[in-house]
């Protein structure tokens, strides 16, 4: 509960900086609406918004499932095989070079207006943090439990040992890929809505600011940025049910 009135709180507080920003700045509504008109743009167009949610939804959600299938199978090789190691860690670091929005045009044109392009927008963005943190926790194995390993076992093989060891105690690692991926999986959608598309959040946005409804705009922002909370939010509480033993702040670090 104290969580819910501290949120309230927040959020009370940044409606009364946004209306007086818009008072005593006395800027119009095509630069910046109120908070009211944005509260009843929402009322209107509830159902278009909600439709144009879900739409984006599913390419959150979806990308997330193959970002996180994807990267966590390529996390797997580089901490199973050196020579995948080799091959693959410097065309992963080379990719990130490259800025997602570039891509995006190209996924367009290869996979068409639909939600094909716009999972392959998010996979890309949500593919290397998960990789990345995977991928790290797998290299910083506790180094006894794998000395465990080779007592306990005869004849360890690698795969075992990943298996047994290594993947669970990369586990906390992966989680901590799976809440950035959930924050930046909404960017990676709304990007390749805004290139071409023809429903979603962003086509919304895009199609909103030419005909100047900008109190439209705001609102599905609002209803983008609750969207993106929810997932995060979600996410972690499925890691901390997933991992109870791991804790993501500990008891003891905690002052208030």
């Amino acid at each position: 509960m104290r969580g819910v009135g501290r949120g309230l709180l927040m959020l009370a507080g940044l409606l009364l900086v946004w209306q007086s920003a818009v008072t005593l700045g006395e800027l119009p509504p095509y630069i910046l609406p109120d908070p009211a008109a944005v509260a009843a743009s929402l009322w209107r167009n509830a159902g278009s918004l909600l439709g144009h949610a879900g739409v984006t939804a599913a390419e959150i959600v979806l990308g997330m499932l193959l970002g996180t299938l994807l990267g966590g199978g390529s996390a797997l090789a580089l901490g199973y095989s050196r020579r995948a190691r080799r091959w693959l860690l410097p065309v992963l670091i080379a990719s990130q070079a490259i800025p997602v929005f570039a891509i995006a045009p190209l996924l367009v044109l290869w996979l068409g207006y639909g939600l094909g392009s716009k999972i392959a927008m998010a996979t890309l963005i949500i593919y290397f943090p998960v990789t990345a943190n995977f991928y790290d926790g797998l290299r910083h194995t506790p180094r006894g439990w794998l000395d465990l390993a080779r007592v306990m076992l005869p004849e360890p093989r690698r795969w075992a040992v990943l298996r047994h060891i290594a993947i669970p105690a990369a586990l906390p690692a992966l989680g901590s890929g799976l809440r950035v991926a959930a924050a930046v999986a909404p960017i990676g959608a709304v990007l390749g809505e805004w290139v071409g598309s023809s429903a979603g959040l962003g086509y919304l946005m895009l199609h909103a600011n030419s005909r100047m409804q900008v109190d439209l705009m705001f609102a599905a922002l609002l209803v983008l940025a609750t969207l993106a909370v929810g997932l995060y939010f979600t996410v972690d509480a499925g890691l901390k049910w997933l991992l109870p033993w791991h804790p993501a702040t500990p008891e003891t670090a905690e002052t208030d």
